[in-house]
């Protein structure tokens, strides 16, 4: 969890807002109420210490309900950082998935996981509703983190957007309400641009305006003032593609690293290693583990199959996968 260098300058009410203090020791209390004889066995002192440092390390978000992993920007970081972590390997295959099945991916770490933010994020990849067009890994959680952790925000700003593309003026555009976002925030994504989009400066003062009195997280004005003034003219989704492909906006949420290094973990990577490493083991290396290597050599030699082709096919046929033997049986 990203610290605030400022937080000593911080009131206590301050402090407690930036940090969601309140919020982690609610959820805390909550959940060992309702798992008491669980956790009360290992000691209540041992269950905060280890909830605060899965808080702290960013995997309390794994396997939790959507309300919770929403709830705060950092369990939102956290959440978008263990997807990568997790389905990294499908972009280093190169991979190229579906809307419904990058659904079923992020479906495994949150069972309630809305397949309504999983299609916005593909519209901004695919500028269109064709969800079943497939997209690389890469384009898809750049899309995702921006649609995810900046949600209010993006809705926010598809209604500015829709206001403007009808011809509204800028000094008559309301800084959206929730309610207002739920009735209009579908209209931006069914509208197509036909006019080739809206005007960038108006747009990027309209939603300055939304920055200075908005309670929830958006990007910098520095990096929504360098995208729209690149171009005269900018549509809803182009806009959302320049702040996902922003490396300032990415580097400021802080949940995955810059494109050419989307890919690369070299954690991951060892640990993968080993792993496969373990499975290429001969399983007669379980002998005592004082043998020397050429000792496991020759009882691997030892244990290699030496039964009629009958005898073999009916333990390749055992549908309990068991393979054990002992010197005697061969004898």
């Amino acid at each position: 969890m990203k610290m605030n260098t400022d937080r000593f300058n911080l009131t206590v009410d301050e402090y407690l807002a930036e940090t969601n203090v309140l919020f982690y020791l609610n959820d805390a209390v909550t959940q060992l109420l309702e798992h008491k004889e669980e956790y009360t066995q290992f000691g209540v002192a041992r269950y905060f210490a280890e909830y605060f440092t899965s808080v702290k390390n960013g995997n309390h978000v794994l396997f939790r309900e959507f309300s919770y992993i929403k709830a705060t920007s950092h369990n939102r970081e956290s959440f978008i950082h263990i997807f990568w972590k997790c389905f990294r390997q499908i972009g280093k295959n190169g991979d190229l998935l579906a809307m419904a099945e990058y659904s079923s991916l992020l479906q495994l770490l949150c069972a309630d996981f809305p397949t309504e933010m999983v299609q916005n994020a593909a519209r901004i990849v695919l500028i269109e509703d064709a969800t079943d067009c497939l997209m690389s890994f890469s384009d898809f959680i750049y899309s995702f983190q921006i649609q995810f952790y900046f949600e209010e925000f993006v809705e926010s700003v598809s209604v500015i957007y829709q206001d403007l593309l009808s011809g509204k003026s800028p000094n008559t555009v309301i800084v959206p309400t929730s309610t207002s976002v739920e009735q209009l925030s579908s209209a931006a994504n069914e509208e197509p641009d036909a006019q080739g989009g809206v005007d960038s400066s108006i747009f990027c003062e309209c939603i300055e305006g939304l920055c200075e009195r908005f309670k929830h997280k958006f990007p910098s004005t520095v990096a929504i003032k360098e995208i729209l003034e690149s171009s005269q003219r900018v549509s809803f989704y182009g806009f959302l593609m320049a702040l996902a492909k922003h490396e300032g906006v990415n580097q400021d949420i802080g949940a995955l690293p810059n494109k050419p290094d989307l890919l690369i973990d070299p954690e991951m990577d060892q640990e993968l290693e080993r792993l496969i490493a373990q499975v290429a083991i001969s399983p007669t290396s379980n002998n005592n583990s004082s043998s020397s290597a050429a000792g496991q050599k020759e009882t691997s030699k030892k244990a290699s199959p030496r039964k009629s082709l009958h005898q073999r096919k009916r333990i390749e046929m055992e549908s309990d996968g068991s393979t054990e033997e002992t010197d005697s049986s061969e004898n």
